[in-house]
């Protein structure tokens, strides 16, 4: 093979068509041919479909093809018309880079007779794949696919062993099941009904080493700028940094973990502040009920936060006399339902949005600001001291223009703290710490920083997060399972499922290696859950006779609130975990046919009665869901998605999958403005025959109306204000929803 390789090269180098002629600069990474005035990024690991024999070829495929020369002389013969990209198999990356499909076929041939500028646009073209191709031949230049690397290759094939076993005899082996597990500081990892053995996880442990896991992972706590697409570092881990590490840390030459605690003071400060009655309301009342405005990563982490925290016992006290809500979907109803009863007076809003451009939150952050103005008044005073931001160091114009106080209501975090990995930043600091105090936030950093302390730390084949993302990467990539449930057995986490749907499918929903080649293997599962024992009245049919789901089970020792009830056995907490540890089992195990008969069953119904079993799990059982448990749930969900990114080769980090639905979005806004303000009512035209269609089905049927018959302003309407609390003396008004156009509360 390796002769073979010499005599491509040669081929290659040497033949008539000259092609080292417009080969690019080698180098380790992407490189740009400047020359040319192009992206010509050089890149390995390509794999050569020959489509005559629909046979993938492992290693490099054949030079020439027959059919492309066929295809080519066609075109020579019809004017020179070129090739099209799709046939040279190039596309595009969502930055716009050049990347080449390792599904398509690529051909280096082209007839020599080809014009000079059919000919430069030619080799331009296969540039990028013949570098690929020399990156297979030439020592060192490989850039490849985590797929063509040797030990993935050997996982695959290890893959097809342990498609031929079952969980049920796996569970029989002592050595198996004592080695199987990990533990850190309280948590207790149990991965022994995962369809692996001993063997799997030296594999996935290599691939780690190959991959050099543990050497991103230090980049990552350093502060390098992974995040390569936005050029930024990925630092939730100083969010949550002991303040001895200051000093440790820099990006752009700014100490980020002195910038954290310089916020973390600011932000106890004021909540102590706001919680003692030192800082009070435009009209000198306290301020009692916290409304928090954003979405994504600015609401569904610190709402999975406050559910924990709501009835553990500390939080309990600490929250007396104090509300929370979250305003999240621009839908007006949102509105609605945060604000109903509430006491404008007594009520202090946090707009969290990194960019402080957020549609969705800015139009919420902006209904608010009217709801709080049609009650006391358009004084910029009211937004001075009734609404706080959380926004970006780079948003502070932005902020300021709202009209809030920079000064004393802003509280900053950074570019690199990304949306979704954000909840221990001044998005999660201020809302929890207003409710239940600074001191109890604090204990949940903690409870991030312990598992942030174990993952740096511990020897890979010991370190939870780890080994739950190796086998995330096995369950996904080769055993072909591509989804995967959050099962918590606490309804106090009850928004855990709904914050790593984010965490989880916003990181690893990608189709592109960092160095901008299509993957050609799977990555990010879609993540779903519900606390048990809910979910398994709603979906578990599926779990256990359905398509395989590997599955992650939540357990604690003790409940939060524990009942016993005169003449029962067991308590309800008891009861609950019986569940815990049955479920698992049940999924690894199936039923049997012998077993269905033993317990009755007709051999009719017996198809219908047996459960194959197989079926993948993990169990986490901590000791009680407290502040620091909920910080070590949190680092551990964020640990598990790096570490698959990681070894996936993707960028977990930037999200431009969301920015085309919002660009798109803000294009039939205008469409929509268009029409309501249209005197002739034209039918909408967007291009698109089928949008066109429902869009103006849409507008038409709107009842609300748009004209000359909108609500007018009014600074202040009392009546409205006092209804809520005492409308014995008031007749409640006739419209409890946002007037349209004018935004009043009216």
């Amino acid at each position: 093979m390796d002769s073979l390789r010499v005599i491509i090269a040669c081929v290659v180098l040497f033949c008539p068509l000259q092609v080292t002629s417009f080969v690019p600069t080698f180098s380790t990474s992407s490189s740009v041919s400047k020359s040319r005035g192009q992206d010509a990024r050089s890149v390995t690991g390509i794999k050569y479909r020959d489509k005559s024999s629909d046979h993938d070829n492992n290693a490099v495929g054949p030079l020439f093809s027959t059919k492309a020369s066929r295809r080519s002389k066609a075109s020579s013969s019809k004017g020179n018309k070129e090739p099209e990209k799709s046939q040279l198999g190039f596309g595009e990356n969502p930055n716009g880079v050049p990347f080449i499909r390792t599904s398509d076929r690529i051909s280096v041939t082209d007839d020599l007779d080809q014009q000079h500028a059919g000919f430069k646009r030619h080799n331009n073209a296969v540039s990028g794949a013949v570098s690929g191709l020399l990156s297979h031949i030439i020592p060192g230049r490989r850039d490849q696919l985590v797929s063509a690397t040797p030990e993935w290759k050997r996982l695959q094939k290890h893959a097809e062993y342990i498609k031929g076993t079952h969980l049920r005899n796996l569970l029989k082996e002592e050595e198996r099941c004592d080695t199987m597990f990990a533990s850190h500081d309280g948590i207790y990892c149990d991965y022994s009904r995962q369809r692996a053995t001993l063997e799997t996880l030296d594999l996935l442990l290599e691939l780690a080493d190959a991959r050099d896991l543990k050497g991103k992972m230090n980049a990552m706590f350093e502060g390098e700028k992974i995040n390569f697409t936005e050029d930024r570092a990925v630092l939730h881990t100083a969010l949550r940094a002991d303040r001895s590490k200051v000093g440790t840390v820099h990006v752009d030459g700014v100490d980020a973990i002195q910038e954290v605690h310089e916020v973390l003071d600011q932000v106890k400060y004021f909540t102590d502040a706001v919680r003692s009655g030192e800082i009070l309301g435009y009209t000198g009342k306290r301020m009692r009920n916290i409304v928090s405005v954003g979405i994504g990563g600015s609401y569904l982490g610190p709402e999975f936060v406050h559910e924990c925290l709501k009835t553990e016992p500390e939080g309990i006290n600490s929250a007396l006399g104090y509300s929370l809500h979250f305003l999240s979907n621009v839908d007006p109803v949102d509105v609605e339902r945060t604000c109903a009863d509430l006491d404008p007076e007594e009520t202090l809003i946090v707009i969290v949005s990194k960019t402080f451009t957020t549609a969705e939150t800015m139009l919420n952050a902006r209904t608010m600001r009217q709801w709080l103005w049609d009650f006391m008044g358009n004084d910029k005073e009211v937004v001075r001291k009734h609404v706080v931001a959380c926004a970006s160091v780079s948003a502070t114009d932005k902020v300021k223009a709202f009209g809030i106080d920079t000064e004393n209501y802003f509280f900053r975090f950074w570019d690199w703290v990304g949306g979704r990995y954000s909840v221990c930043s001044a998005a999660g600091a201020v809302p929890i710490s207003l409710l239940y105090g600074y001191d109890l936030f604090e204990k949940f950093l903690l409870g991030a920083r312990s598992v942030d302390e174990h993952f740096i730390t511990a020897p890979l084949n010991k370190n939870i997060p780890v080994l739950m993302g190796l086998l995330g990467v096995w369950n996904m990539s080769f055993l072909g399972y591509s989804t995967r449930s959050t099962l918590p057995y606490a309804e106090a986490l009850l928004k855990l499922p709904a914050h790593i749907q984010q965490l989880d499918m916003e990181s690893n929903g990608k189709s592109v290696t960092r160095a901008g080649i299509e993957v050609d293997y799977p990555v990010g599962e879609v993540d779903f859950g519900e606390p048990g024992t809910n979910g398994q009245h709603s979906f578990f049919q599926l779990l256990h006779m359905g398509q395989t789901v590997p599955c992650d089970f939540i357990g604690f020792v003790q409940s939060q609130h524990d009942i016993v009830i005169d003449g029962e056995a067991l308590s309800a907490h008891d009861e609950l975990m019986a569940n815990f540890f049955a479920q698992p089992d049940a999924l690894a195990n199936g039923k049997t046919a012998d077993e269905a008969r033993a317990d009755g069953c007709s051999e009719e119904l017996l198809p219908h009665r047996i459960f194959k079993g197989n079926r993948p799990s993990l169990s986490l059982l901590l000791p009680k869901l407290t502040a620091y448990a909920t910080g070590q749930l949190l680092a551990l969900f964020e640990h598990r998605t790096v570490v698959q990114g990681f070894i996936w080769d993707i960028n977990s980090f930037d999200q431009w999958g969301v920015e085309l639905g919002k660009k798109l979005a803000i294009d039939v806004k205008q469409h929509i403005e268009k029409a309501r303000l249209d005197p002739e009512q034209k039918p909408v035209n967007t291009g698109n025959p089928a949008t066109s269609r429902i869009l103006n089905y849409y507008v038409d049927n709107t009842h609300r109306s748009t004209g000359d018959d909108a609500v007018e302003a009014n600074s202040l309407t009392r009546v409205t204000r006092k209804t809520y609390r005492d409308g014995k003396d008031h007749v409640p008004p006739e419209r409890h929803d946002l007037g349209y156009k004018s935004g009043k509360l009216s």
